[in-house]
């Protein structure tokens, strides 16, 4: 892989939530079959959704 390919979230612990979102990368299945052909740009805009869903759900589980 280039140093300057964006490297795909994926942690290889597939598992999808009531909303089709990967408990493990915090991908949306339609974020994860499109990543491969994504831009760079658009791959900046799903990792800044994916953090904020990591959030969300950390926040969630803290309560």
């Amino acid at each position: 892989m280039p140093s300057d390919e964006i490297a795909s979230p994926c942690v290889r612990n597939c598992c999808l939530d009531e909303n089709d979102v990967c408990l493990g990368c915090y991908r949306s299945i339609g974020e994860i079959i499109a990543w491969g052909d994504a831009s760079d740009a658009k791959k900046r805009e799903i990792l800044a959704r994916v953090g904020e869903r990591r959030v969300r759900r950390m926040a969630k589980s803290d309560k």
